[in-house]
């Protein structure tokens, strides 16, 4: 995994948020379990089909994304990409 890809799925906040990728608008779900051994993440896109999911365990070596039936290279460009926004 790379390093970006690491430190800015770590530094997203647990729970439930809108997010912005390509102009659209995504609940994003995160929870981080087993004392930060795994971090589940689910984005569904509103209003469209699109959805993101994925399981990552930080603590193995240089970090173990499994994605959820889609292909990795889509996960990581959606966590680089992504902009959070507060309402």
């Amino acid at each position: 995994m790379t390093k970006d890809f690491h430190q800015k799925l770590i530094t997203l906040d647990n729970g439930a948020y809108d997010v912005i990728f390509h102009d659209k608008k995504y609940l994003l779900r995160k929870e981080t379990l087993l004392k930060g051994k795994l971090i589940k993440l689910y984005a569904e896109e509103l209003g469209g089909n699109d959805f993101i999911s994925l399981n990552y365990y930080p603590h193995i070596k240089d970090g173990l994304l499994k994605p959820c039936e889609m292909p990795e290279v889509k996960v990581i460009q959606f966590i680089l990409e992504l902009c959070t926004f507060k309402r």
